[in-house]
């Protein structure tokens, strides 16, 4: 506790008043005393009734999970004072991390039963919010003191990806198995787990047929696959500054989170094993594959975890620390971007070396503003010059996709609304033409 200001300026009013008493008689000098004496002792017993830290109950509520672009709700719960006034309080709620400052919150105290003030909470970033303690601030009844006190919460809410609107999607893909509720389902295609043997029938694909049984049964005998269901799905993120660039009001990196998790939640409902993988200068953070919906969880989870860095990655120590760690084939889904065919030169060498050993899907968006550059007609020389320049770019990228696919890679450069659906097909294609396993 400590004076208030109206206690300070009553208490400094009383100097003048003493000179003036002093000059007009100088008997009068005790006078001041007295005052001063008087307004310290009014002081005092209004700090000995007014109400204390010990005698408020404090708990707080704080979320475990805050999806980014939404408002969190943190609530504060406090005991009865069993104090015999009521007291207005101030709250300011401490708070570390990327999310809307807080404005001080006016609450009453109540003396006989509990009162919760409810605080609202908006992540600008995804990561994590630390809400250290709540401050506390309210006066005595005669103003004159003031009682400033914190009460520590010590709590961590993870700021995840809103993938909630993106889960009709993924059901869109999952439609064929969810009519069949929870039977086991076959899904016949182009996998890579043998099945049986059918007649051969105009429309099949002529790669399938047995040749040696086709012999034997004097007629074309052709083998039939089903989808495999125990693949593994790596899903690594390049965390360094080419990622950071925003695109419709989140990072490149945030887009591919986003999309990661929607392909992940696919896959674990596929039966696939799915974990997470992020680098730029050094290895920022790696989830081993799981199955299970608990899985999603750890990585949406993790997922809060994966910041943002101002480096230049390192494909090289990136690529070969994924290899090293996957101890079998693995579709690697690697969100990244480059800017130039030069500077993609140790991209393309580096994932070279990983190839051959697992299935590669690399994953960049498309910045609309090039495209947009070149297609507009130019009236000016400056926008004439922009045009030229974003065509070398966009043809430098199209050299360097084009390199990637004569190594087998999947290439996908897709705008940002089309990443997520665009994510789905090629991993159905992939997994149907059985190219992991």
């Amino acid at each position: 506790m400590r004076p208030s200001l109206a206690a300070v300026l009553i208490f400094t009013a009383g100097v003048p008043l003493t000179l003036a008493l002093v000059v007009i008689n100088p008997a009068f000098w005790p006078f001041g005393l007295e005052f001063a004496g008087l307004i310290l002792a009014a002081v005092l017993l209004d700090a000995l009734a007014t109400l204390r830290k010990g005698q408020i109950g404090f708990s707080a509520q704080v979320p475990a999970r805050i999806y980014l672009g939404e408002t969190a709700r943190l609530t504060l719960t406090f005991g009865p004072t069993r104090h015999r006034r009521d007291v207005a309080i101030e709250l300011l709620l401490n708070q570390t991390g990327s999310a809307a400052p807080q404005t001080i919150v006016t609450t009453q105290s109540s003396s006989d039963a509990p009162w919760t003030v409810t605080m609202p909470v908006v992540p600008y970033q995804r990561g994590r919010l630390e809400f250290e303690s709540v401050s506390l601030r309210w006066r005595s009844s005669l103003r004159l003191v003031e009682a400033i006190t914190t009460m520590p919460i010590g709590q961590v809410s993870d700021v995840v990806p809103n993938v909630r609107g993106l889960y009709k999607t993924g059901l869109a893909f999952l439609a064929e198995d969810a009519q069949f509720g929870i039977k086991a389902q076959r899904q016949k295609g182009e996998g890579s787990e043998f099945v049986a043997l059918r007649d051969y029938v105009p429309g099949l694909d002529h790669r399938f047929i047995d040749w040696k049984r086709s012999a034997k049964h004097r007629r074309l005998v052709s083998k039939e696959f089903e989808t495999e269901r125990n693949h593994q799905i790596v899903l690594a993120f390049d965390t360094g500054h080419l990622m950071l660039e925003p695109i419709n009001g989140l990072s490149r990196l945030d887009h591919a989170i986003n999309a990661g998790l929607l392909l992940t939640w696919v896959s674990l409902k596929c039966g696939d094993l799915v974990g997470s993988y992020a680098f730029d200068a050094a290895v920022r953070h790696y989830t081993p594959p799981g199955r299970g919906m608990n899985t999603f969880a750890r990585i949406q989870h993790a997922s809060a975890g994966i910041t943002y860095h101002p480096y230049e990655t390192n494909f090289t120590l990136g690529l070969a620390e994924i290899n090293v760690r996957l101890k079998r084939r693995a579709l690697i889904v690697l969100f990244t971007d480059f800017v130039d065919s030069i500077s993609a030169e140790i991209l393309i060498d580096s994932i070279g070396h990983i190839a051959n050993r697992h299935a590669l899907m690399f994953v960049t968006l498309r910045d609309q503003d090039f495209e947009a550059m070149v297609d507009k007609q130019p009236e000016t020389f400056t926008e004439a010059a922009s045009a030229v320049i974003a065509q070398d770019f966009l043809q430098e990228r199209a050299v360097v996709f084009e390199r990637l696919n004569r190594m087998g890679v999947a290439c996908l450069d897709v705008t940002v609304g089309g990443l997520s659906v665009s994510l789905l097909n090629r991993y159905m294609a992939i997994k149907k033409q059985g190219l992991i396993g």
